[in-house]
């Protein structure tokens, strides 16, 4: 990931810069604060979690003997996908049983941490990806843990064995039996944030599960889609759209990507398919979606 570069007040005072001169650039916004004595180029664009994960490395050096940044902070690190959860602070884990604070920026936790639980991610102490997949189970609500744990097994496979033991480990901290079953349901082929929220509504309906990211193809095997979600014993298609005010994992619609998207229905309509499309707001509202589907499954039965 290429970060900006951290601008510290002590350096800048160093080479020539003035206190006036730096509280100037802060007020026209050519300088922006991340943490106390630290700033970035104020004209850089930041997502949220951009700006989080700067905040962090701005904030190692205050990092004590043990302590190792952890919970939403840890997945900011890895380049886990977080999608609307609370990053006002950062999150630090210390080695010990007790002196955990929640402060306005700050929240540390007392906790155990082993060492086979700590990474270095650009040079800061980070619980690994499966130890920070179960500390956001236990701690986020599902639809936000199952967001970020779905992406950081899409992105590191290698932590899906790893998951147990951390599970284990963790059995008597706050939140361990809605991990275990956030952990249970994770699935490293949703590939956003939509895709893994849909996975939840569709069991919340009482759906069947579907198969994710199935290869279709013709008779003569001629590759036709990739649907998100197939329901292959009722021959029904499910397709998340990711345009829309909730969330932006596809970008906006153009003339040719709708003819796009037109031709791929019509070729999986070809294959004898119903498909079912549904967009971010019909998350909130899935009743919606699951009686579309369930037309569409009654279609599909009597063709």
């Amino acid at each position: 990931m290429n970060e900006p570069k951290l601008l510290i007040r002590s350096e800048l005072l160093a080479s020539g810069t003035t206190v006036d001169e730096i509280r100037q650039a802060l007020r026209i916004g050519a300088l922006r604060r991340v943490a106390r004595g630290i700033y970035i180029d104020g004209t850089t664009e930041l997502d949220p979690v951009a700006l989080h994960r700067v905040r962090v490395l701005g904030f190692r050096g205050n990092l004590s003997d043990g302590a190792a940044v952890s919970h939403v902070s840890a997945a900011a690190m890895h380049g886990l996908a977080l999608w609307d959860v609370d990053l006002s602070r950062l999150h630090i884990s210390r080695n010990r049983a007790s002196g955990g604070r929640r402060l306005d920026t700050v929240h540390v936790h007392t906790t155990s941490l082993p060492p086979d639980e700590v990474v270095s991610v650009a040079g800061v102490p980070v619980t690994s990806v499966a130890r920070t997949i179960v500390d956001l189970a236990r701690t986020l609500q599902t639809d936000h843990a199952v967001v970020a744990g779905d992406s950081a097994l899409r992105m590191y496979p290698d932590a899906l064995p790893l998951l147990a033991d951390a599970v284990s480990t963790a059995r008597t901290r706050t939140g361990i039996a809605a991990a275990r079953r956030t952990v249970e349901f994770l699935d490293g082929r949703s590939e956003s944030p939509g895709e893994s929220l849909s996975r939840l509504r569709i069991a919340a309906a009482g759906l069947p599960t579907p198969e994710l990211q199935y290869e279709l193809h013709t008779d003569s095997g001629a590759f036709v889609a990739r649907p998100d979600f197939y329901w292959k014993d009722v021959g029904v298609v499910g397709e998340f759209d990711g345009r829309g005010k909730y969330g932006a994992d596809e970008p906006g619609a153009t003339a040719e990507t709708v003819h796009k998207e037109k031709l791929r229905e019509d070729a999986l309509r070809a294959l004898g398919l119903e498909v079912v499309r549904w967009t971010w707001p019909e998350l909130f509202r899935f009743d919606t979606v699951r009686v579309r589907l369930a037309a569409a499954a009654g279609r599909a039965r009597r063709r």
